[in-house]
C-alpha cells in the first residue's frame, strides 16, 4: 500500500531561535530554501498522488522547492497553536514556569490571532486529515500522500496514525527539512522511517 509522507518545512528566523511558532506565517531562511532542494533526492521515485500543505507560506514554499508540485492547502495542517506562548521559547517560558512541558501542561489562552489550542485539539484535527487521506492510503498497490507541516502537528499526527494519545507526540523528535513516512506492517500501523535528511 502507499504510505503517508511527512515532510517537515524548513528553517525559519524563528525555528532556528527555537521560539514557539504557531500561526505566524514565517517565509524559510536561505537555510530553509536549501533544505527544502535537498528534500528532492529523498522524495524521488516516489509515487506521490497527492500532497497536502499547511497554507503557512513556510509549508507551501517547502512543498514547491522540494519539487512536490500542486498542493491542497488544509487548516487542519497548521502548527499548534500556542497561544500566549506563540514566539517565546521554551527556555523564556520555564524561567517562569519551572518544569513546564507543552505535551502536558499545554499553553495559555493569547490574543484574538492566537488564542491558543489543547493537545486534544490538534489530535482533532489531525484525525480528520487521516481520516481524508485513508481512503488512497488503502489500495495494496497504492500511490504515496505526501503532508507538508510543522514539526508539533506532524507529531501529534504520527501518533495518533499509531492509535496513541495526542500528547504521546513527545515521543517523536522531528527537525526542519526532515522526511518521515508512515505505512502498514501485516495490516498494523507503523513508522517506516523517521526524522530522514539529506
Amino acid at each position: 500500500m502507499g504510505e503517508l509522507v511527512l515532510i517537515r518545512h524548513g528553517q525559519t528566523e524563528w525555528s532556528r531561535a527555537r521560539r514557539h511558532t504557531g500561526r505566524t506565517d514565517l517565509p524559510l531562511t536561505e537555510r530553509g530554501e536549501r533544505e527544502a532542494e535537498a528534500l528532492l533526492p529523498l522524495l524521488a521515485g516516489r509515487d506521490i498522488d497527492l500532497v497536502v500543505t499547511s497554507p503557512l507560506r513556510r509549508a507551501v514554499r517547502t512543498a514547491e522547492l522540494a519539487g512536490l508540485g500542486e498542493a491542497v492547502p488544509d487548516p487542519d495542517l497548521m502548527e499548534w497553536d500556542y497561544g500566549g506562548y506563540e514566539g517565546v521559547t521554551t527556555a523564556e517560558i520555564l524561567r517562569e514556569r519551572p518544569g513546564w512541558n507543552l505535551w502536558t501542561d499545554g499553553v495559555p489562552e493569547g490574543d484574538g490571532e492566537h488564542p491558543g489550542e489543547s493537545v486534544e485539539h490538534v489530535g482533532e484535527r489531525v484525525d480528520r486529515v487521516l481520516a481524508a487521506v485513508s481512503l488512497l492510503l488503502g489500495n495494496a498497490s497504492g500511490p504515496d500522500v505526501a503532508l507538508v507541516a510543522h514539526g508539533h502537528v506532524l507529531r501529534v499526527l504520527t501518533a495518533r496514525w499509531l492509535g496513541l494519545a495526542p500528547s504521546e507526540g513527545a515521543l517523536f523528535r522531528l527537525d526542519t527539512g526532515a522526511v518521515s513516512t508512515l505505512g502498514r506492517e501485516h495490516g498494523r500501523p507503523v513508522i517506516t522511517s523517521w526524522n530522514r535528511t539529506a
